[in-house]
């Protein structure tokens, strides 16, 4: 399934208008996955989640649902690329 969404991860508005599922902005995407520093802060709360959310319409996108932008082009090439042909 192609991603449904695409983040900017250099842009300011996107960096805000999506964030952790606790509403934290500071997280950011590795592994396949995301990790948010407050959330890791926090006792009893794991930093690595798996759903961004979009703060303007609270729809949870799942990893897979995103294409993430930077300048040099996509974050996860290979997760990027997932279904298509080759």
């Amino acid at each position: 399934m192609p991603p449904t969404r695409e983040i900017d991860l250099e842009d300011e508005y996107d960096r805000w208008r999506y964030t952790c599922p606790n509403g934290h902005h500071d997280w950011e995407p590795t592994n396949h996955h995301f990790y948010c520093a407050t959330c890791a802060r926090a006792e009893g709360v794991a930093g690595e989640f798996h759903e961004l959310r979009d703060r303007k319409t609270g729809r949870l996108y799942e990893r897979d649902e995103v294409r993430l932008l930077t300048a040099a082009g996509p974050f996860d090439r290979d997760l990027d690329r997932r279904g298509e042909s080759a």
